[in-house]
């Protein structure tokens, strides 16, 4: 049994030992033994490359305008392990994790003595989370985050409300297969029986994927540019703004902080699922709770201005889809002044398009290591790109600070890759403003 937060969470992470088992028997015998608490909670299912988090947090913010309460179970952390489990927004405290995992520690335990073998990190969250939510403090709904791909992931133990496929990109291609048909494959084996799915997936070998999974399913498919539409789409100094309509339903000069093309997407998807389930019987949407909730969506780490004097980004760009996304961005917003990039990502991310792109863009480039398990080192980084202008350090502390104090006037700093890169960032980095 344990007694503090931190013996919890080191024995949770010391489960990363098992590394990636996809399957659901595991979690089956698991909720088995606890009595099944994921059927007492009614969920939203989000899967898709990119996107996921964003989605969460619009479809979130509008629940909770509505009053709702609302669950959320996301990956990974940006700057609190307890993020993963949270309500309206708010960790989950140290002493639910404490009760959460000598729950499930005792599982886990027999689990290893059995041919399934012992769960997964993951898998231990995920059942941590529906424990919670099913047996220990239950909400209005629980939005649930794919954690990686969709049929095989431990959250495809649930039963949704709703499904909703962001996007398809190619990461994870070792897992998932190595084109936009074989990845929609696996994210499409979220879609249930009689459970509408919505997508912005936009590649047609992809999207016909998934509308052939939905259709053997009898699953309502919702498309953005089908079904649903954005239309006059505007970047402004500090977000976005666009039009929505379905129908006969139409929102009009709809505003989002969260800046980027990609985000009036993710919020296209949050604005049809409050819809979808504004018809059932246990939600009731007001078109106002929508307008409120996308303009006060906020999601950290996410083409973020951390400041505008100097001007400083932080962006989880962690695969070649999300890297595609901050040039475009960067490219447009920043067209007129010099890029500086600091980049950290994981080895197993497919590096050589992630740095192409980002060569095109920076001015300069600095690669940096980082403290993580998979994480590449800054040489390897460096050795890949092609830039006439590229350094590398060991010591990320070292070279943000560097480059932090020497950024003039007409210059942009952007901090990107890994999500876990960005979560040791962002503190040190505010500290380093505050004292400027």
């Amino acid at each position: 049994m344990f007694l503090t937060y931190e013996e919890a969470v080191a024995w949770i992470h010391a489960r990363l030992r098992l590394g990636i088992k996809p399957g659901l028997t595991r979690m089956e015998w698991m909720m088995d033994r606890l009595g099944h608490p994921e059927e007492n909670i009614h969920s939203v299912h989000i899967g898709g490359t990119n996107g996921k988090g964003s989605t969460v947090t619009f479809l979130r913010s509008i629940l909770e305008e509505q009053g709702y309460s609302v669950g959320t179970f996301t990956s990974p952390y940006f700057e609190q392990f307890n993020e993963r489990i949270s309500v309206n927004g708010k960790p989950i405290s140290n002493d639910d994790i404490v009760h959460l995992v000598n729950v499930i520690k005792p599982l886990s335990d027999e689990l290893e003595q059995t041919e399934l073998g012992g769960p997964t990190e993951f898998e231990v969250i995920t059942a941590m989370s529906l424990y919670y939510f099913g047996r220990c403090n239950p909400v209005d709904v629980v939005l649930y985050e794919v954690g990686l791909g969709g049929r095989f992931d431990s959250t495809n133990i649930i039963s949704p409300l709703l499904s909703i496929i962001t996007s398809i990109g190619l990461d994870h291609t070792a897992i998932l297969g190595d084109t936009h048909e074989k990845i929609a494959f696996e994210k499409a084996g979220i879609i249930k029986r009689d459970v509408p799915i919505v997508t912005a997936v936009h590649q047609p070998g992809a999207l016909q994927v998934i509308k052939k999974k939905a259709c053997e399913e009898n699953a309502s498919c919702f498309v953005l540019g089908e079904q649903f539409h954005v239309m006059n789409h505007q970047s402004l100094a500090n977000g976005e703004k666009f039009d929505w309509k379905m129908d006969d339903k139409e929102w009009i000069s709809l505003q989002t902080t969260m800046i980027g093309k990609h985000q009036i997407e993710n919020a296209s998807l949050a604005i049809m699922a409050s819809l979808l389930l504004n018809d059932t019987i246990q939600f009731v949407i007001d078109p106002s709770s929508i307008q409120r909730g996308v303009k006060k969506a906020y999601w950290p780490g996410r083409f973020e201005v951390i400041s505008n004097a100097p001007t400083v980004i932080i962006d989880g760009a962690h695969n070649e889809e999300g890297v595609h996304t901050l040039v475009r961005e960067a490219k447009k917003r920043y067209h007129d002044k010099e890029i500086h990039i600091v980049f950290a990502a994981l080895r197993d991310k497919k590096l050589d398009g992630m740095i192409q792109e980002l060569d095109e863009i920076a001015s300069q480039i600095t690669f940096v290591s980082f403290n993580f398990p998979r994480a590449a080192t800054s040489k390897e980084l460096y050795s890949i790109s092609m830039s006439n202008n590229k350094k590398e350090n060991m010591d990320w502390e070292e070279s943000v600070q560097d480059k932090l104090f020497h950024l003039r006037e007409n210059q942009v700093l952007i901090i990107t890759g890994s999500l876990y890169f960005l979560a040791e960032v962002k503190p040190k980095l505010l500290t380093l403003l505050g004292a400027m």
